[in-house]
């Protein structure tokens, strides 16, 4: 489905990043796959070859370019959907340890499916990120958290930073017109701090921004609260 290995090889180089052909292979059967699951479950609005590559694959793999992403990290990815952008990552740097939350049971099992298709190791797990982030077991237990979602940064912030440990990130994947302050106050409540504002081009094609947010003391108990309150009334 893809474009041939050569052309993708030289979207990937012309933007500093290594590009092989087992890459391209795993790549290429996680578009096919997606689109074939996307006829029976809503997984993605974007179903063009050259769109999924792009504004899917590259932009998800940017997180390597930006983050500088430890080596051997855990990293949960939030909202995960149809696996963006901790898939995609995980086939780039094989050595992460992926746990693709989300909350709708049909997009897990599209996951499910799509990790033995790769044959890659990743943990999926069925659940809302605000119960989650309450098991003893997940809570403060990530070096990354990531979210490449639509919610406003600091509704992302309460879902996401109770994930991470104390020295590890939470990395938000936002477009261009973000705005940071209305989200300070609750990244300080959190246990945050902005370590990195990202602004960068998708091949030149579209403006994107990863916001880096640095766990720097615990999260306390009381978040996240549920989601009608993290949604009506934002820290």
């Amino acid at each position: 489905m893809l474009a041939k290995f050569e052309v993708c090889e030289e979207v990937f180089n012309r933007n500093g990043l290594e590009f092989n052909k087992n890459l391209h292979k795993k790549l290429d059967n996680y578009a096919e796959f997606l689109c074939e699951y996307n006829e029976k479950v809503n997984l993605t609005a974007i179903t063009d070859a050259e769109g999924i590559f792009i504004k899917h694959f590259l932009d998800s793999i940017f997180l390597d370019k930006y983050s500088q992403i430890p080596k051997n990290a855990r990293i949960i990815d939030v909202g995960t959907g149809a696996g963006l952008p901790s898939v995609p990552l995980k086939l780039y740097r094989d050595d992460l340890k992926v746990t693709l939350l989300d909350s709708l049971k049909k997009r897990v099992v599209f996951l499910q499916e799509l990790i033995q298709r790769l044959e890659i190791e990743a943990e999926c797990v069925h659940n809302r990120a605000e119960i989650l982030a309450k098991d003893m077991n997940y809570r403060e237990s990530y070096d990354i958290s990531v979210a490449r979602a639509v919610a406003a940064l600091p509704i992302l912030c309460e879902y996401c930073l109770p994930f991470v440990k104390v020295g590890g990130c939470f990395i938000a994947m936002k477009g261009p017109n973000e705005d940071i302050f209305t989200a300070k106050n609750a990244i300080k409540k959190l246990g945050g701090e902005i370590l990195d504002d990202v602004k960068y081009s998708l091949d030149g094609l579209e403006q994107r921004r990863i916001i880096i947010i640095k766990k720097i003391s615990h999260t306390p108990q009381k978040y996240p609260r549920n989601s009608g309150q993290i949604k009506n009334k934002s820290l």
